[in-house]
């Protein structure tokens, strides 16, 4: 579903404060893969979705959705493969519009745009169970202004909004992160269900490690811009964080660094 084949960026090339975010990444995921993304600060893990997503160009290398090679494709035009999910609630969704206003954006990207605006009986019921499948009780608030739910809630519909055309690639950068640990767990839980149902691949950033283990098929380190650890199936079912922090060192050849990381 993704090939991602040595591919490199470099920030503020020419200049004392030259940054190369990613060094040579090679990555591969099949259909139905759900990977977690582990690393400190300045990895490389927020510049590898931000490359697949086209926030910016990058300098050398391909990336490949289901067969499509979209290495040069402006942002907007890759929008119809991709998914996404940040790390503020406030992004994603139109706050001022409504639950269900918002989720007919979400389910009418990729068609043509026409001077009729209105939501079917068909589809605000369609709206309604979707809503009522995450429990949160949001499918008797479909009218309420979107700004006046909690972070929580906000995530869960932009979830929702994300995953409603099923697309080939659903991106998760540390949305979870902003939240508190209670509300974290539900939206998480939340993630996993809609990935699940609706079979998506997908790729999520976190700096809790104990997150990383539990969720997902398959899970990623990476340091300095590379891949430094890759490990799925039975063997990621039984990792622990002592393992990771093991393994950085290991192949990192120092401590990890970062704080977040460790306090989660």
């Amino acid at each position: 579903m993704l090939e991602i084949k040595n591919i490199h960026k470099t920030f503020n090339k020419g200049t004392i404060n030259e940054k190369k975010a990613l060094d040579g990444v090679d990555l591969n995921l099949n259909p139905g893969d759900f990977v977690t993304i582990i690393g400190g600060n300045g990895a490389g893990k927020s510049t590898t979705l931000n490359a697949i997503a086209g926030s910016w160009l990058v300098d050398e290398g391909n990336i490949i959705i289901d067969g499509v090679d979209i290495t040069r494709l402006p942002e907007h035009k890759r929008a119809v493969y991709l998914g996404r999910v940040f790390q503020d609630p406030m992004t994603g969704t139109a706050s001022t519009m409504s639950i269900e206003e918002n989720m007919a954006i979400a389910a009418r990207r990729g068609h043509r745009r026409g001077l009729r605006w209105g939501i079917s009986r068909k589809e605000r019921e369609e709206f309604k169970k979707k809503l009522a499948a995450l429990g949160l009780g949001l499918e008797e608030r479909i009218s309420t202004k979107v700004g006046l739910l909690s972070g929580g809630q906000r995530q869960a519909v932009t979830l929702l909004m994300a995953a409603i055309k099923k697309p080939k690639l659903l991106l998760l950068d540390e949305h979870t992160a902003a939240l508190d640990p209670k509300t974290a767990k539900k939206v998480l839980e939340i993630s996993d269900k809609i990935i699940e149902e609706n079979q998506l691949t997908a790729m999520m950033v976190t700096h809790n490690m104990k997150d990383a283990i539990a969720h997902g098929n398959r899970l990623i380190m990476m340091h300095e811009g590379r891949v430094i650890y890759d490990v799925s199936g039975e063997e990621k079912r039984k990792l622990h964080v002592s393992d990771l922090l093991k393994k950085f060192e290991e192949v990192s050849g120092g401590e990890l660094d970062n704080d977040r990381m460790m306090l989660g």
